[in-house]
């Protein structure tokens, strides 16, 4: 099977129409689709990522009324939230209806949703049969592809086509939401900080998973978003660093302050801007992992913004 690097709409339309799986790109990541109306399309997903069927899928959209075909009973913030934040890196976990299949929620009561803000991807779902199921386009806990390089790399001769929208304007994956009642609780820590959610709706709780906690959401696995070099999360890189001096090492930080000649070093962001950070920490790894390098050592980011979603996947990324 040859794949097309594209940026036809109307051709990956039809092949999705036509129950193909499709890598198509949004603001966060790089996702790899199948309209939901046919579960064995979606299956197919599950088997291209190696992923655990226990593991549900986000559902993105192009319009809010298409949620009333998919949820029910959604509760009042839910849609100030959907007001603010749609189209955007903001992905609602709501009660799902009874046409949803389970194959989606992973067997649960609940549906994970979203409306993408990437002009090419809201196009494409305009002319689509069903909204669809869209997972980042990866293999399962493999670091998630900000470039349709990246799903090139990854899925080469497996898919038809991935949709080319370059690269991921906020590089890291939506924040998720759930509610008990009328409390808002964080199921995963994204593209849109804690605090934007709480101006809106005030204070919000947040599932801190142990290991009796259920997989409810994406995004909630131990391990995730991991390159195949080892990675170490640090406070202080000297100290590391200083621990592997016979080894080829590569160093990430937020701004370019650290010089070593015994290590590759890569600044997240020439200025120190957490967002630029975010946009840019999947591709490093990226990059990182290309360099035939014995380990990765990788700063702690400030505790403020989106650097709290940059720790929890730089954490992630280095479970073993």
């Amino acid at each position: 099977m040859n794949t097309d690097i594209t940026k036809d709409i109307l051709y990956c339309q039809a092949l999705l129409n036509n129950n193909e799986v499709v890598a198509i790109p949004t603001e966060t990541v790089y996702g790899l689709a199948a309209c939901i109306d046919s579960d064995a399309t979606v299956e197919q997903i599950f088997r291209l990522k190696s992923r655990p069927h226990y593991n549900p899928l986000i559902v993105h959209i192009h319009h809010i009324d298409q949620l009333n075909n998919l949820a029910v009973d959604i509760p009042e913030n839910a849609l100030q939230l959907a007001e603010v934040f749609w189209p955007g890196p903001l992905t609602l976990l709501l009660k799902k209806g009874p046409q949803v299949s389970d194959l989606i929620t992973a067997g649960k009561p609940t549906i994970a949703v979203r409306m993408p803000n990437h002009p090419l991807t809201i196009e494409l779902l305009k002319g689509l049969k069903a909204p669809i199921a869209a997972p980042s386009a990866n293999p399962f806990t493999g670091i998630s592809p900000t470039s349709a390089e990246h799903v090139y790399q990854y899925f080469k001769g497996k898919i038809k086509a991935v949709l080319d929208g370059g690269p991921c304007e906020v590089g890291l994956e939506s924040t998720i939401v759930g509610f008990d009642g009328e409390t808002a609780v964080i199921y995963r820590k994204g593209g849109i900080s804690i605090n934007r959610i709480e101006s809106v709706i005030g204070e919000v709780s947040y599932i801190r998973k142990t290991k009796s906690t259920k997989i409810v959401a994406p995004g909630m696995l131990d391990k995730h978003y991991s390159p195949k070099t080892k990675l170490i999360l640090t406070k202080s890189l000297e100290k590391e660093l200083s621990k592997h001096l016979n080894k080829k090492v590569g160093v990430i930080t937020l701004s370019p302050y650290f010089k070593s000649d015994i290590a590759l070093c890569t600044a997240l962001s020439a200025t120190g801007n957490l967002d630029e950070a975010a946009s840019q920490l999947y591709a490093t790894l990226h990059f990182m992992d290309t360099q035939n390098l014995d380990i990765i050592i990788a700063e702690i980011m400030p505790e403020t913004d989106l650097g709290v979603t940059i720790n929890d996947r730089l954490k992630r990324a280095s479970y073993h």
